[in-house]
Parts: C-alpha cells; sequence; structure tokens
C-alpha cells in the first residue's frame, strides 16, 4: 500500500508538472496573440459607438505649424483669413491686426470662441483655442537653437460637423474655405520687411519661437525714382519680368523657382535702394538676414525655410558678415594650428564659461542655402547679396548659378546725374550740366554724394545755387584727389 500511494504521488506531481509546463506555452501564446490588444480594441469599438448615439459630432483640427513645426501651416492662415469676415459678427472676443487700409483692422477669434457657418445647408462650428507646449518635447530637437526663451503655446482651429455630413465637408466645404481664405489674405496683405531673430533666443525644445520678426515695408524707391543708367535699368527690369512669371519655365527645365542677384561696387552707390526698388517692383516681401546672428547651418536652414514664396532674401554686405573670402586653405592651417595649441595645454573649458555664441555658418552652409536640395522648398523667390568687395569673395559663392546675374553698382556717371537733375531740381538742362559732366569723368562721385548736393537746404535754394554747390563738391574732390596722387608719387621716388 506504500508502494502505490508513493507511484500515486509521482503521478500526480508528473501530471501537474505537464499541466504548469502547458500553461506556461498557453499564455506565452495567448500574449503571443496580444489577446488584451484585441479585447481593448473590442472595448473601444464598442465604446466609440456608444458615444457616437450621444454625441454625432466629428471634428477636424487643424495646427498653426506642421511638419515638426518646420512650416507654417498654410491651412491653419487660410482659415483664419477665411474666418475674419464671419468673426467680426458672430464672436464676442477678437483679436485685432493692422489692415492694408490705414482705417481698418483685420480680425480673428481670441481663444475660446466659436463661430457658426452654413455651407449647402450644412452647419458647422468653428471653435479657437490653444495649448501649452509640453516641457520636454523632442519634435523640435533637431532645432536645438540652443537658448532659453519661452516657448510659445500653440494654436489650432477644429471644425465641428454632424457624421452623415462628413463627404459635403471633407470634400467640398474646406477646400472652398481654402480657397476663400487665400482671396482674403491676398486682398489684406500687407508687404513686410523681416529680420531674423538671434537662434539663441530660440527655445531648447518643444515648440520654438519664430526665428523672424518684422514691420510694414513701406520704402519708396522704385525704378522711377533710382539714379540708374536708363538702359542697365531697363535690363535689370526686363529681367525681374521673366522671372516672375517663369514658373513654367522653371518646371520645364527642371531648376527651382528662385534667382540669385549679386550687387557689388562702393557704399552709396544704390545697392539697398537697388532691393528697395526691385521689392517695390515685384511686390514682394524682403527677408534681410544677419548672418552674424545665426550660431549654425542648421539654423540657416531653418530660416530659410520658414520664408514665403514672392520674396526677395537679403543678405547685405556679405564680406563683412563671415569669413566667406577665398582664403579657404589659410583658414584651415589655422584651425589646424588652433587644434594643436588645445592638445598642448589648450584643455576642454572650464565650468561656468560662457557657452560659444559666436556663428558657425560655413561657406559650405551658405552653398547649400543657395542651391542645395533645401533651397528648393517653395518657390519665387529672389536672393540677393551685396558686397563693397567682390573680389574678396569666394568664387564658389558667387558663380552663375548661384549668383545668376551680377550688377555692378557704380560712381555717378553724366546719364545718372541728369536723371537724379530732374528728380531733385526738375530740370531737364542747365548751362553747368557741362561743366558737372567733365568733372564726373574725372572724378568719382557716388549718386548719394551728388544726391545730398542736389538736395535744397533752404526755401532760397533752387537749380542754380544747388548745381553750383555740387560743381563745388566735384572740384574739391578733384583737388583732394590730385594731391594724395602727388603724395604717393612723392613716397615713390628715389
Amino acid at each position: 500500500m506504500a508502494m502505490e500511494a508513493m507511484m500515486s504521488g509521482l503521478n500526480s506531481g508528473v501530471v501537474l508538472s505537464l499541466i504548469a509546463v502547458l500553461w506556461t506555452v498557453v499564455w506565452q501564446n495567448l500574449q503571443h496573440l496580444q489577446l488584451q490588444q484585441f479585447f481593448a480594441r473590442q472595448l473601444s469599438r464598442r465604446a466609440r459607438r456608444l458615444a457616437a448615439m450621444v454625441d454625432p459630432y466629428l471634428s477636424v483640427t487643424i495646427a498653426e505649424y506642421e511638419g515638426g513645426r518646420m512650416k507654417r501651416s498654410d491651412a491653419y492662415e487660410e482659415v483664419k483669413a477665411y474666418l475674419s469676415d464671419a468673426s467680426a459678427h458672430g464672436v464676442r472676443h477678437l483679436r485685432a491686426e493692422s489692415a492694408k487700409d490705414a482705417d481698418k483692422l483685420v480680425l480673428s477669434m481670441s481663444d475660446g470662441e466659436e463661430v457658426e457657418d452654413d455651407f449647402e445647408g450644412a452647419r458647422v462650428w468653428w471653435w479657437a483655442y490653444s495649448k501649452q507646449p509640453p516641457r520636454s518635447d523632442g519634435a523640435a530637437a533637431w532645432w536645438s537653437g540652443g537658448g532659453a526663451a519661452a516657448q510659445e503655446e500653440r494654436h489650432f482651429y477644429r471644425l465641428f460637423f454632424l457624421e452623415h455630413q462628413r463627404s459635403l465637408v471633407l470634400d467640398t466645404y474646406l477646400p472652398r474655405v481654402r480657397q476663400l481664405g487665400r482671396a482674403v489674405m491676398v486682398k489684406n496683405r500687407q508687404r513686410k520687411l523681416f529680420t531674423n531673430i538671434s537662434t539663441h533666443q530660440w527655445s531648447d525644445g518643444g515648440f520654438m519661437r519664430s526665428a523672424w520678426t518684422h514691420v510694414v515695408f513701406e520704402h519708396p524707391k522704385t525704378f522711377a525714382t533710382l539714379a540708374m543708367d536708363p538702359a542697365e535699368k531697363k535690363r535689370v527690369m526686363d529681367d525681374l519680368d521673366m522671372f516672375k512669371g517663369g514658373r513654367d519655365y522653371y518646371a520645364r527645365v527642371g531648376k527651382a523657382w528662385k534667382r540669385g542677384y549679386l550687387l557689388y561696387g562702393p557704399p552709396g552707390t544704390g545697392k539697398s535702394a537697388m532691393i528697395a526698388a526691385m521689392a517695390n517692383y515685384l511686390d514682394y516681401d524682403i527677408y534681410d538676414i544677419e548672418l552674424t546672428s545665426v550660431h549654425s547651418n542648421t539654423d540657416l536652414r531653418k530660416l530659410f525655410i520658414e520664408t514665403t514664396s514672392k520674396s526677395i532674401i537679403v543678405i547685405e554686405d556679405i564680406d563683412c558678415s563671415l569669413d566667406l573670402t577665398g582664403a579657404r586653405e589659410k583658414k584651415k592651417a589655422a584651425e589646424e594650428d588652433g587644434d594643436k595649441d588645445k592638445k598642448d595645454g589648450g584643455g576642454p573649458s572650464k565650468p561656468g564659461e560662457k557657452k560659444d555664441t559666436s556663428s558657425k555658418v560655413t561657406l559650405s552652409g551658405l552653398l547649400n542655402f543657395i542651391d542645395g536640395l533645401w533651397s528648393a522648398c517653395g518657390g519665387e523667390r529672389i536672393i540677393v547679396f551685396t558686397t563693397n568687395h567682390v573680389k574678396k569673395l569666394d568664387p564658389a559663392l558667387i558663380r552663375r548659378g548661384r549668383m545668376d546675374k551680377h550688377i555692378e553698382m557704380s560712381y555717378c556717371g553724366f546719364e545718372a546725374f541728369k536723371f537724379l537733375a530732374k528728380t531733385y531740381l526738375d530740370v531737364d538742362s542747365h548751362p553747368l550740366f557741362d561743366a558737372v559732366g567733365e568733372l564726373l569723368r574725372e572724378v568719382d562721385m557716388t549718386p548719394a554724394d551728388v544726391a545730398e548736393n542736389l538736395t535744397p537746404k533752404s526755401l532760397d535754394d533752387g537749380p542754380d545755387s544747388c548745381l553750383a554747390d555740387l560743381v563745388k563738391a566735384l572740384e574739391e574732390a578733384k583737388k583732394a584727389s590730385g594731391a594724395g596722387e602727388d603724395e604717393e608719387d612723392q613716397q615713390y621716388e628715389p
């Protein structure tokens, strides 16, 4: 009996062991089948159906930024413009912005407000709201600007509509909203002059502040008042006309719809005035980039992405902004010497030392900005570089294909002088014209200096006195130039 009891106990142990093994295998398979997730999905599906019976409304959310905030959402701006008229009548709390007409305002909904809209028998509701970004959001880590600036709120519009109106709203109503919104934006558009914020003021993470700030662009300079040789001026205007209407041409030849202009010449020859005239002629915005405020090539790329079409991107005095001259080999050798010094005893930076905030934009980064892959983001952009010393620039930066058209802004010639005399004094001819023409062939004087001498300084000034002042200034410049040459000759005499 004892033996039988022992065998029975062993058999029970074996059975229990087998059951445990089988249960482990079965449980692993159940986990592999993800039954927990299956039951959760079924429960969620039932819950959604129950919620639909209680709340039959669907919603579409349109965020202010898309693509990890690499680009401002066109759809958001179009919805905002579309709702501006409706907001004026059906909303209690509004935001107001200056309009193209100085006496009017462009209105939009404040956060938490709702406006109703009707379309082909369907009634929909738009709700505006915003929320703070999370403290640690990796979506924007790619742009690590390196600052401690406050993060901006995320702004949204949410559209509510009945479920049986899904096709009408999604396929017809929303495209119509975007189309009408674009029309409102064109009607209310004010041209703007942008400048970049130092990249160290951008937020480290989450949704960063915009890289640009702006004022309304109201520069009066036009080609009609630009002191320049008439033939050269016409060539520039014709080139701009070809670019503005060249969408199909650029698509056909497989090039990004952009064009580069290099304006070079001494200070005071009208390079900045040329840019303003170009913007007024094309009806474009201007983005003025201060390169020394851009920390890295990545930040420069972000700046470019946030520019809009129909714009002129300007980098003035590029020879002074960064080390972009042709002496790259010297720079490389100096950097190698610096690295060697660090190894010999420089060591790592001490704790508490200020972070290096100098610009690390390189020539390679700037070249990619002009005609790399990212330069094709968007279209209808003109890139303008200005310089006082064109020979100092690296040839790779200004070759054709990057800076397509080179325009020399030279000293004032006789044709430009006659234009200035007509503009400032309203005279087409004068006995002193011959003297001025003769002196301008001998003396270099910028259009800015000529214009200053032609500007009346009192109510008693007129063409005679202003032209006499110009002749006097030219004669003094000629005398000073001659004295300088004599001193140089004396220095080189044996």
